[in-house]
């Protein structure tokens, strides 16, 4: 039998759902400006990863049914904030689909690019660049313009369904 003509066995979604999660990923927060109607969007993403040097671009995806998705695809720049673990709160936040997400937000401004979060590890200013259809989930690329490097420390981590806690190791006695 022809291997291209063999359907391929189906995968449970919630057992895919927890295979991923066995895969440790960093915490960021998507933020841009509301083109329409103003004010602000935001929200908790894990699917965040580098993808050129050269030219600086970096990715991540937002299921298609997020609400905020038709005014980020809109967004004519938008910054990824990488969150350290002591901003758990901040991520639980914006994780949610609606309530208020900015009243206790500290954000910067940068004349020209688009707005971070204040306290963040790291914000990376993009422009977009790409959007590709990725099944449930639009997959954005983003031209990196400008880093704001902040705070030192540990980043927030996802790890099967729950924050966790990355595992400094034991420095040694020099030799």
């Amino acid at each position: 039998m022809d291997q291209a003509s063999t359907p391929f066995p189906s995968i449970d979604r919630k057992d895919f759902r927890a295979a991923l999660g066995l895969f440790p990923t960093g915490v960021a927060v998507v933020t841009a400006d509301h083109v329409e109607g103003g004010g602000r969007i935001g929200m908790t993403i894990t699917s965040f990863n580098s993808v050129s040097l050269d030219p600086p671009l970096v990715l991540f995806s937002i299921d298609k049914k997020a609400l905020s998705l038709p005014a980020l695809a809109k967004a004519q720049m938008y910054s990824i904030n990488v969150l350290g673990e002591q901003h758990e709160h901040i991520s639980a936040r914006f994780a949610t689909a609606k309530g208020d997400k900015w009243g206790a937000t500290e954000v910067e401004t940068h004349e020209g690019l688009p707005f971070t979060l204040a306290h963040s590890l790291v914000a990376f200013q993009c422009a977009p660049h790409a959007e590709y259809d990725g099944g449930d989930h639009l997959i954005f690329v983003g031209r990196v313009l400008r880093i704001h490097r902040r705070e030192f420390g540990a980043p927030l981590v996802f790890f099967s369904g729950r924050y966790a806690a990355l595992q400094q190791p034991a420095v040694s006695a020099p030799i």
